[in-house]
């Protein structure tokens, strides 16, 4: 055991040497990484009782990490897309230790051959304009809470930006009056501006306006002043929801997330007619090709391809029993 390469402390060197300082990784990148070692620890210890400090390189090989995907996805209940993120985060891990510790070469290829699982993908969710209005009048604007989450909400439905991007928001970040946009810094580390319509323009500067709760708070802060966390936005998001279906029933029938907002904007996008590559970078698309994914939804553009073809004719049949003594004899 002594002569085996501790696993604790590849883990650390790979989160502080390999991937802060060599790769400069992103916050988020680095926190959904820990999220998935968090789990994973807590599970071996539960497996083979042995303290996270205490265990060697060969206790986390390819059975261990099986059994741990398959075991999030049946008792935490995630998706086949977030078991797939938390196996990336597995096999970055091992990419490195390959060259670390080359002499356990066999059991991190064994690692690296697990596959990423299959998912049946499909059509993106988005949200109507009588529900996006319904949403964004469900806020009740007599309250500090209500305002922020109006102002959150419009600009999320407005600008397309991602949950994080969100959330990082701060009031330097906002430019009001004559070319008014924000600035953020999305996925990749890329710094994007996204110019805001005259109606957001006007209720983020009215917003802007409300006194501070904290010195340098973010632009939508929780009640303390302090940084308004994924969970909350959720929180509020669902409180909404369910608050306007009651005047837009269909919201009942769906799931709305920060992410579905931000479907609703590319689809908005597509429908007024502008092109895939333009909506690429207007949400911060690394690809265009992400952006079919808009497409394949529009329902819309697909009835007008439909519109302008000449459908093959066909003769409707007519349905004609079968005698009553042969219907029952085939019943038999």
């Amino acid at each position: 055991m002594s002569g085996q390469p501790n696993f604790g402390v590849l883990l650390e060197r790979f989160f502080t040497q390999r991937l802060m300082q060599q790769r400069q990784a992103s916050a988020h990148t680095i926190a959904s990484y820990r999220d998935t070692f968090k789990m994973l620890l807590q599970f071996v210890h539960k497996h083979l009782g042995k303290a996270p400090s205490a265990l060697a390189l060969d206790d986390i090989d390819a059975p261990l990490v099986m059994a741990f995907l398959d075991d999030a996805e049946r008792t935490r209940g995630i998706t086949a897309r977030t078991r797939n993120l938390r196996l990336t985060a597995v096999h970055s891990f091992f990419r490195y230790v390959a060259f670390e510790a080359p002499m356990h070469s066999a059991q991190i290829q064994r690692v690296l051959a697990i596959p990423a699982k299959r998912f049946t993908r499909a059509l993106v969710p988005f949200l109507s304009r009588p529900e996006v209005d319904a949403l964004l009048a469900a806020p009740d604007q007599q309250t500090w809470s209500g305002r922020r989450d109006h102002a959150l909400l419009l600009l999320a439905v407005q600008t397309g930006l991602r949950l994080s991007e969100l959330t990082s928001l701060r009031l330097d970040d906002l430019h009001i009056g004559v070319g008014a946009h924000v600035r953020v810094i999305g996925k990749g580390r890329k710094e994007r501006c996204t110019p805001l319509s005259k109606n957001t323009n006007a209720v983020l500067a009215a917003w802007a306006r409300e006194p501070p709760r904290a010195e340098n708070q973010s632009l939508f802060p929780n009640a303390r002043g302090g940084r308004l966390s994924s969970h909350g936005v959720h929180y509020l998001l669902n409180k909404h929801v369910m608050t306007a279906a009651v005047k837009c029933p269909s919201l009942k029938n769906k799931r709305v997330s920060p992410h579905v907002l931000r479907h609703t904007t590319a689809m908005d996008l597509l429908q007024e007619g502008i092109d895939p590559s333009t909506i690429a970078l207007w949400l911060g698309h690394e690809s265009v090709e992400t952006t079919q994914i808009y497409l394949d939804a529009n329902l819309a553009i697909k009835q007008a391809v439909l519109d302008k073809t000449t459908p093959p004719e066909g003769t409707p049949g007519r349905y004609r029993p079968d005698d009553r003594l042969l219907a029952f004899l085939k019943g038999l």
